[in-house]
């Protein structure tokens, strides 16, 4: 993914390009960063823009070798936490 006008991969990446990243909706990661639930985002002036190493580390934190595994960490759904969800962060 080369930037066409510098020729340097990028480093941020707005919403869309971020969802697309991903593998998930533009809604979904707007949901996430509504409820806290996603990836770091920064602001910069109006833009909502992400670090591509953000949403790699977002997405290690679900990263499991077993469904038997029970020592790892785990990515929520784009929905409001519970407490117990929130103290288990």
């Amino acid at each position: 993914m080369i930037d066409p006008k510098t020729g340097l991969p990028p480093r941020f990446l707005r919403t869309p390009d971020a969802a697309r990243f991903l593998g998930i909706s533009i809604r979904t990661l707007e949901k996430h960063r509504t409820y806290g639930t996603g990836p770091t985002y920064r602001k910069i002036g109006g833009r909502v823009v992400y670090a591509v190493e953000d949403l790699q580390a977002w997405t290690a934190i679900g990263a499991r070798k077993s469904t038997s595994d029970v020592d790892v960490g785990r990515v929520y759904p784009a929905r409001p936490l519970t407490a117990a969800e929130r103290g288990a962060r």
